[in-house]
């Protein structure tokens, strides 16, 4: 998961946006699965997970930027709610479309690194969600790290990883060596 976590997030060094953003509306998905007691996916995994672990980054991020006396203060909310999220994921992963019928917003407008001088995250323009690409992505990593350094030692979490897709640098024997293979 760290390899998989760690491409995602320099995707965004590369410019590989479409990358960088289907990467991390998987990640949800393939957490709530590998700490489950079934190792499948599923909308309320998904969910549940984004709450959790995803959707609580941009109040930490907004309070973090505020002076020391304003934080306690603040009350930075994220509009992108698990079930919202969810529902752009299964129109961006499945469709390739940043709109989804039964979406709260018409559709989600994402703003590339560099294409302005501010930084445009969470509004909501006119009933359209405008994110920031780096920030969105940012959040579901550092979501996605926290959680696994919550979740590294559960038997569960442990058992499904074994079965998780990951990297061979020396192949993977009995069936390739010598080649760097993702199985």
């Amino acid at each position: 998961m760290n390899d998989f976590i760690d491409q995602v997030e320099r995707s965004l060094d590369q410019g590989t946006y479409y990358l960088s953003l289907m990467g991390a509306l998987a990640m949800p998905d393939i957490a709530g699965a590998v700490q489950s007691t079934n190792g499948e996916a599923s909308s309320q995994k998904y969910i549940d997970w984004y709450e959790t672990w995803a959707r609580p980054q941009f109040a930490k991020r907004m309070k973090q930027a505020l002076p020391p006396g304003m934080r306690e203060f603040a009350q930075p909310e994220n509009p992108l709610s698990g079930d919202a999220c969810y529902r752009f994921r299964c129109s961006m992963l499945h469709q390739g479309t940043t709109q989804h019928p039964r979406s709260p917003f018409t559709r989600i407008i994402f703003i590339e690194p560099g294409a302005c001088d501010s930084v445009l995250h969470y509004n909501i323009l006119n009933d359209a969600l405008n994110i920031d690409l780096p920030q969105f992505v940012g959040e579901m990593v550092s979501g996605a790290r926290e959680w696994l350094a919550h979740i590294e030692h559960d038997a569960t979490f442990i058992a499904n990883s074994e079965r998780s897709a990951r990297r061979y640098e020396n192949g993977l024997p009995p069936y390739i060596s010598g080649v760097a293979v993702i199985s």
